[in-house]
């Protein structure tokens, strides 16, 4: 039987506190080391299924800046985070736009929105 043992660094509060998560065959067999329940769930995300918050910007038709600010709603599957990055590379949104309208819903099927996270008015030359 294969152990092995992953030290996690916690992301979820400021104390970042780390712990140990031990895996058998694939399998966790002790989470340790967190202060708290948030950390440990963290700690199990984290080997499991890990995922990301993604944050960049779309391209803005007519607007007064270049570029719109977007995050993902929810966080996005790690392995995943590029593939949505290249895909909202290609984006294109048309002012005016508010702080929480939904880009680009449902990413790749993944069930989590990308919204904006300003307003952002119609250009004065336009």
């Amino acid at each position: 039987m294969a152990q092995c043992v992953k030290k996690i660094n916690c992301i979820v509060c400021p104390l970042s506190c780390v712990g140990e998560v031990t895996l058998e065959n694939g399998e966790i067999q002790a989470i340790t080391g967190f202060t708290c329940d948030r950390g440990s769930k963290y700690g199990e995300e984290e080997v499991t299924s890990p995922k990301r918050t993604l944050t960049t910007t779309v391209r803005v038709d007519n607007g007064e800046l270049p570029l719109l600010p977007v995050v993902s709603r929810t966080a996005l599957p790690k392995d995943k985070v590029m593939a949505c990055a290249r895909h909202l590379s290609a984006v294109r949104v048309k002012a005016p736009v508010a702080e929480g309208d939904v880009v680009c819903p449902n990413i790749l099927g993944l069930g989590v929105d990308i919204i904006a996270t300003r307003d952002l008015a119609l250009s004065c030359a336009n």
